[in-house]
């Protein structure tokens, strides 16, 4: 695997302004990493800035789902349905680690949104469309049978439950691996990198950009053939850069998930429903804890920290009571919280419930490449789309040919376990080298499933490195993570870690706490901070971690 260090930070900025670029990609959220992907791997020489972490907005901030859109068949939006349907199996198939399915019940209740007849049908369009496999699709279940899959739903007036599959992710490591596999494509890419003016030559035509790099303030020319926006909420402000902010627009919806311990909440069973003023919401145990969201409300504050309101917490605990109606949780049960801004094409006097989640690609007359909306589900689908576009214009205008896309049946990095079926033995054989090295089962299996098939690299660490875990005061296992996000994954600051290398701030937070002293000790001495970055991103750790259990209003 090519160098992804954090310790090589200066020479990839460095190696910037050293190269004619053929694409420069700005974004390096699940878009951002696709497109990285799809054109490194096409053979264009290709660079990536980030100006915050990766998957640092939307893409590590969604219910972390890779589904085919059951709900945009209520607004027939069957094109969309059809593909991102296809696309969920891809995905998984390329990355199992970090992708598995999950069967999730629809309830239907006396007076709700959904009925039996309603639900089967589009149950059964659903399957059709997305082209489910044979073994994962719909059956529709009794009251009885729906109260004996899920006891907590709510009894009365249930007439039964649709039972479908959805796909499960960790959405910020799966970016992340697609990140890395370009990387390992030649890729150059970085983190903290923050456009803030773009290059034009004589005929107004766009050449190049002005990186900051937001750690040292230092800036860079970068000169690329090709430039494309895939900024995420953030879109449009790189459009003004350019001028070219006209037509369509983003409108951002926010979104948030609130967390609780299965102590408190206790589903064992993944929940699509809907809540009493029509809008659906999610419920799914996850790793010893069960996540409900999302609410899809207008959004106008800062997009780079968005927060949960008093108001958003208690419309989800109004929904947990409403289908829950044994569930006494309460704010103090709220062990996490996250919210994430969605981008989407602004669709007059639409609710922001109601807004197609469908992408778009304009291009301005500089020749900014810019794309808006879409789905996590299917960013493998919309890279491609964008560097057809470049391959097609590089064609035009240069006379280089590149090939079609290879990332169909590319497994992104740690996926390289013979797809779904392979990693079913992978996991049983790697688990047991994790015991044969001290691990416990549990902690062998978790480590197997975060990583896929890069974990060897961080058993290596584990198995051979405990002395250093020792000088640390790191338990072995946290130094092995963390060594690897330092030396693989480009980690440079402490919520890079829990946030998005681990998802400890949302599932874990108690371990966050634990070990946040320790981590950012060893991290600010393997990375030189000054005693101004250690405070400083001490802070904004601990923000972060006060957010996540405190709406913004007791802030």
């Amino acid at each position: 695997m090519k160098p992804f260090s954090s310790y090589e930070r200066t020479s990839h900025f460095d190696k910037l302004t050293q190269e004619d670029w053929d694409v420069l990609v700005i974004g390096g959220g699940i878009t951002g990493s696709g497109i990285a992907l799809d054109a490194a791997s096409r053979g264009l020489k290709t660079t990536v800035v980030e100006m915050q972490d990766y998957a640092a907005g939307t893409s590590s901030r969604s219910t972390k789902l890779v589904h085919g859109g059951l709900r945009y068949l209520k607004n027939f939006e069957v094109k969309m349905v059809a593909e991102v349907g296809k696309e969920r199996e891809i995905v998984y198939e390329n990355g199992p680690h970090v992708t598995t399915p999950e069967w999730m019940m629809l309830p239907f209740h006396e007076g709700g949104n959904f009925g039996p007849f309603s639900t089967s049908l589009g149950l059964r369009v659903y399957d059709y469309l997305a082209g489910v496999k044979k073994s994962e699709r719909r059956t529709m279940f009794s009251p009885e049978e729906a109260l004996e899959r899920e006891p907590l739903v709510k009894k009365e007036n249930l007439k039964g439950a649709g039972f479908y599959v959805e796909y499960k992710t960790d959405d910020a490591r799966l970016t992340l691996e697609v990140m890395k596999k370009a990387v390992e494509h030649g890729a150059n890419s970085l983190n903290y990198a923050k456009v803030v003016d773009f290059i034009y030559n004589e005929d107004g035509k766009m050449v190049g950009a002005k990186i900051e790099d937001t750690i040292s303030g230092k800036q860079y020319h970068v000169k690329a053939k090709k430039i494309i926006n895939a900024g995420g909420p953030w879109v449009d402000d790189l459009r003004e850069i350019d001028g070219s902010k006209k037509g369509k627009t983003l409108q951002l919806t926010k979104g948030i998930h609130l967390v609780f311990d299965q102590s408190k909440f206790p589903l064992k069973q993944a929940i699509y429903f809907d809540s009493p003023d029509g809008r659906m919401i999610f419920a799914i145990p996850r790793d010893g804890k069960t996540y409900v969201g999302t609410t899809d409300t207008e959004y106008s504050d800062e997009i780079s920290h968005p927060t949960m309101t008093e108001d958003d917490r208690d419309y989800v605990l109004n929904a947990i009571h409403d289908m829950f109606p044994t569930v006494d949780v309460t704010a103090e049960d709220v062990e996490s919280s996250w919210a994430g801004v969605r981008p989407l094409i602004h669709e007059e006097g639409k609710d922001p419930s109601e807004i197609s989640r469908k992408d778009e690609i304009f291009i301005s007359d500089s020749g900014l490449i810019s794309m808006a909306g879409g789905k996590l589900t299917g960013y493998r689908k919309m890279s491609q789309q964008a560097v057809d576009i470049v391959r097609d214009q590089l064609m035009e205008e240069y006379g280089i040919l590149y090939s079609d896309s290879e990332t169909k049946y590319m497994p992104i990095s740690g996926g390289e376990v013979n797809g779904s079926q392979g990693f079913k033995q992978f996991l049983k054989e790697r688990i047991q080298i994790g015991e044969s090295i001290g691990l416990s089962e549990e902690t062998a299996e978790k480590l197997v499933r975060l990583y896929g098939s890069n974990v060897d690299a961080v058993f290596h660490i584990y198995k051979n490195r405990k002395q250093e875990a020792q000088q640390a005061q790191l338990e072995p296992v946290v130094f092995a993570q963390l060594a690897y996000a330092l030396e693989a994954e480009f980690t440079y600051k402490p919520v890079d870690f829990f946030v998005r290398r681990t998802a400890a701030l949302f599932f874990n937070i108690n371990w966050v706490h634990e070990h946040k002293e320790a981590v950012i000790n060893y991290m600010a001495k393997a990375l030189n901070y000054t005693d101004e970055q250690k405070r400083t991103y001490t802070q904004e750790l601990d923000q972060l971690l006060k957010e996540a259990v405190v709406p913004i209003e007791y802030a």
